[in-house]
């Protein structure tokens, strides 16, 4: 991986990526498919400024897409979950 900055692509903001972040402390990210989770950690804790007890990483497979005839794959993608230590401050990325 080149740099930190281009491990997380985005955070992932749907209705169970928010309850996990106010019930268990962990927020969910898209990231690089070729990152592991040392990278991912270290991204984390350079982006946000919190220290990270626990990565978790699913790799999800591209759903088919169909446009009339014609027929395709969307892109397999990665998804982190990265659970920070007590005490830490959450970070508010996902303010309403």
């Amino acid at each position: 991986m080149n740099s930190l900055m281009e491990v997380i692509k985005r955070p992932i903001v749907t209705e169970k990526g928010v309850t996990k972040k106010d019930s268990e402390r962990t927020l969910c990210f898209e990231v690089d498919a070729n990152a592991n989770k040392t990278e991912i950690r270290q991204a984390v804790q350079l982006l946000f400024k919190v220290k990270v007890s626990d990565v978790r990483t699913t790799t999800t497979a591209g759903k088919l897409r169909r446009r009339g005839r014609f027929a395709g794959y969307r892109s397999d993608w990665k998804k982190a979950y990265v659970k920070l230590k007590p005490g830490e401050k959450m970070p508010e990325y996902a303010e309403i």
